[in-house]
């Protein structure tokens, strides 16, 4: 996984906010729940006091103690509930009831100590010695005879830490489930969000300089990516425009040259013929023709460019057998390399039928070994061969030349690109073959590969050995 990119770092950011307002709500939850505990057996035990006091201490002058010590063991049952319930006389401070130990051994009363009268109710922490905590609510009750009472109920607070226990323990359960929840759900959020962003750059690699009309897709959500899109678009079409701007120049320029240039060859023809002419003048002149006529060559050359990346020429399409195509064109070309004295090979492997334009094809063929043996030392040799691999069609043309530098590989292809210029001019080269190769390729989605020793033309064909086009 990319750690720095925006799927990661948003994902990141979302979960560890995610994490930080969970545990700042788990803690007010947390804190929150006690104060509600605590208030809440606080309001209980207070209402137990008054309930004890308005209901049976009030005439205990008359009822007597028995009477009183019956009735809250009868509806409080502090031994069975768990409860502290205490009554104490403040006149000799003797103690009228006296809840017995909780059958739970939740704590021992007797640990308890006495307590001051007081003129207002209160509520307290007792720390027993073992450890144990109870709340105590004190009441100061006056019976009916002007007697001054304590009362004093009380609870464990086991019943508080219980409840706080179990959401501690459902947050550590549910903590960790909720965050990598978000965490896969802020991923999955993140990867649908960035998605456009996928498919735009998916797009924007497959366009190229013979697509330009094609579009990246838009998405309408109205906000950043859609506008992103339509820039896009709108810079595509402003590009298309200019690309198709600069190719109509270039044609309607080699185009127009072409007539002036052939007036230029026919001039300098007839003043070749002249009688009179000096052999200093009759070598200029024909020194002036063969430039016009490579200027020509060139002009030529950039026309079918042209027309190749506007798709012009591409227009027959034949089912024919690409091998024997190719063993035809070495057959053909055989005088050129036998010039040089050197050995052209043909290394036929196996029929494979294409459907194409067998006059383009066949330029490849010729342009590349052409182009080998021109940077071939006699003596050298020319193989070529075609074979089947990985579902593509492979032309393959090696020679014992020259050879091309590793950092002009990317290059060789290029219009006008010479790894020496000197030696090309020399040659006859214009700096267009290899250029022209790579733009019957690119019509028929192929590739192009050059090394030291190898080109390749590569065109993808189906099982039925049918060419696959675009």
């Amino acid at each position: 996984m990319n750690t720095r990119s925006i799927r990661f770092r948003l994902t990141v950011w979302y979960a560890g906010l995610l994490t930080a307002l969970l545990a700042l709500f788990g803690i007010f939850i947390y804190f929150t729940l006690d104060q509600f505990l605590e208030r809440s057996l606080s309001e209980t035990l207070a209402q137990d006091a008054r309930t004890i006091g308005q209901n049976w201490l009030f005439d205990v002058s008359q009822s007597g103690p028995g009477y009183v010590a019956a009735e809250i063991e009868e509806h409080f049952a502090p031994s069975i509930t768990g409860r502290f319930v205490r009554i104490t006389r403040v006149a000799d401070e003797s103690v009228i009831y006296h809840s017995a130990a909780p059958e739970s051994g939740a704590f021992d009363p007797s640990h308890i100590g006495p307590r001051r009268f007081e003129t207002s109710q209160s509520t307290r922490e007792e720390h027993l010695p073992d450890g144990k905590e109870l709340l105590i609510f004190s009441l100061p009750f006056t019976d009916r005879a002007g007697n001054r009472y304590l009362i004093e109920t009380g609870a464990p607070y086991d019943q508080v830490e219980r409840v706080l226990r179990g959401l501690l323990i459902s947050l550590g359960v549910a903590f960790p489930l909720i965050v990598g929840a978000a965490i896969v759900g802020g991923y999955l959020l993140m990867r649908n969000a960035l998605r456009p962003m996928d498919e735009i750059a998916t797009t924007a690699e497959r366009i190229t300089s013979r697509n330009l009309n094609e579009r990246v897709p838009v998405t309408p959500t109205g906000d950043e990516v859609e506008r992103l899109s339509v820039s896009l678009n709108r810079m595509m079409e402003r590009l298309e425009d200019a690309f198709h701007h600069i190719s109509r120049f270039s044609a309607d320029a080699a185009h127009e040259i072409r007539t002036p240039l052939a007036i230029i060859r026919g001039e300098l023809e007839n003043a070749l013929q002249a009688p009179a002419l000096t052999a200093e003048l009759r070598e200029t002149i024909g020194s002036a023709l063969e430039e016009a006529e490579r200027l020509s060559r060139i002009v030529e050359q950039l026309l079918e460019m042209s027309r190749l990346e506007a798709g012009e020429t591409l227009v027959e399409r034949t089912r024919f057998d690409f091998t024997e195509m190719t063993r035809t064109t070495v057959e053909q070309m055989r005088l050129l390399a036998e010039e040089k004295n050197l050995q052209l090979r043909f290394e036929r492997v196996q029929p494979v039928d294409i459907e194409g334009d067998p006059l383009r094809l066949k330029q490849i063929v010729v342009n590349l070994v052409d182009n080998a043996i021109k940077y071939t030392p006699a003596g050298g040799s020319v193989s070529v061969s075609t074979f089947p691999q990985d579902g593509r069609v492979v032309l393959e043309v090696a020679d014992t030349g020259i050879g091309i530098p590793k950092n002009a590989t990317s290059q060789i292809f290029d219009r006008f690109y010479r790894v020496d210029k000197a030696r090309s001019r020399q040659m006859g080269g214009t700096g267009l073959g290899l250029a022209i190769v790579k733009s019957i390729c690119t019509a028929y989605n192929g590739a192009m590969k050059g090394e030291a020793l190898f080109f390749a033309s590569s065109f993808r064909w189906r099982k039925n050995h049918e060419m696959d086009h675009a």
